[in-house]
């Protein structure tokens, strides 16, 4: 067994137990960073396939936006986890049912999709770039499909901003229209009120009394 081999097989077994983490942490914190550790992964075996473009891309684009908006909308949800009673083994066999048939799919591609396929790419001319040549199919062949993606992409944005400005019966934020009508005489008021306390009386000069 090679290295690149070995390498493949690090980053899939790291991959796969990051991916179990996610969906078995109770901390919602917790499993958006194992998230980032898969997507971490899953560009490392894209370098591996010499697909240096999408594995940067998953890099820059996933772990350094998309993942990091997920970790902030996460903390500004303010998740009540101690009121949380739900367990893994209560939903496990829906899971289990759904995870072997993605199974069963990934073997039938496997087995019966891939044969098809030459077994030896063809040459490419050392002046053709591959993102070149990819971002030319993307955005003729697939255009559609990028503009559907971007509107859900959109519509998920929108949906994050509109959780996190809930109202809050603890939140002390000020509105700023209120401080720029405010007016000097709604400041201070002057209250009139009366005497309380008599003045005390004026006591005896004792110079007066040795005259």
């Amino acid at each position: 067994m090679d290295y690149q081999t070995g390498f493949f097989y690090l980053f899939a077994a790291v991959l796969l137990f990051a991916a179990f983490r996610v969906i078995t942490s109770r901390n919602p914190v917790h499993a958006v960073l194992y998230l980032m550790l898969a997507f971490s992964q899953a560009a490392a075996l894209w370098l591996i396939l010499k697909a240096e473009f999408l594995g940067l891309t998953l890099v820059l684009v996933y772990l350094g936006a998309v993942m990091v908006l997920f970790l902030f909308v996460v903390m500004m949800l303010d998740i009540r986890i101690e009121g949380d009673r739900w367990t893994f083994w209560q939903h496990f066999p829906l899971a289990a049912v759904i995870g072997a048939v993605v199974a069963a799919e990934i073997a039938a591609v496997m087995w019966v999709g891939f044969p098809s396929i030459a077994s030896s790419a063809p040459a490419v001319a050392s002046d053709v770039s591959n993102t070149k040549a990819l971002g030319i199919l993307l955005y003729t062949e697939y255009l559609y499909p990028i503009q559907v993606a971007a509107v859900i992409l959109l519509v998920a944005m929108i949906t994050a901003i509109a959780l996190t400005l809930r109202q809050r019966k603890d939140s002390k934020a000020i509105n700023p229209g209120d401080q720029v009508r405010v007016r000097a005489a709604d400041r201070l008021v002057v209250v009139p009120m009366a005497v309380t306390q008599k003045a005390a009386e004026a006591a005896p000069n004792p110079e007066e009394g040795k005259a």
